[in-house]
């Protein structure tokens, strides 16, 4: 079954990974950026290596999304980020190919285990089933 993995943070989580310390976030230093990564890097690794990586991207701070929307005249209406309404937003994301949920929750608690200094937020890791098209809904 294939399954979305994803990780959540807020634009003051990205802000404190470049060094730059919040009311809600710390700053990391460089060595807990590259601890991050090299966690990251050895599960990506690990997943490739099981055959269950399909695809695994960390994704750009939320100050640049943009958002577009339909107005009520229909027309489009584009805006582009930081959403200071919005808390928690998409920050990466795994696509596995696991024989289980019980195997993919596995992996789910090992991404828990990443390294990041004290006084940073944890946040839940998502696990979504992804759709094989049936009409089961």
């Amino acid at each position: 079954m294939k399954y979305l993995v994803m990780v959540q943070c807020t634009q003051a989580d990205y802000e404190g990974m470049q060094g730059k310390a919040g009311a809600t976030s710390p700053a990391w230093s460089q060595e807990d950026v590259q601890a991050m990564y090299a966690f990251m890097g050895a599960l990506n690794d690990d997943l490739a290596e099981t055959g269950e990586m399909i695809d695994g991207q960390g994704l750009a701070e939320p100050a640049r999304t943009r958002l577009v929307g339909l107005g009520e005249d229909g027309r489009s209406v584009i805006t582009d980020g930081p959403y200071s309404e919005t808390k928690e937003l998409l920050a990466g994301y795994w696509v596995l190919d696991c024989a289980s949920l019980e195997r993919v929750t596995e992996i789910a608690e090992r991404i828990l285990q990443c390294p990041q200094p004290a006084g940073s937020a944890r946040y839940p890791v998502v696990i979504r089933p992804i759709d094989n098209g049936s009409a089961d809904v």
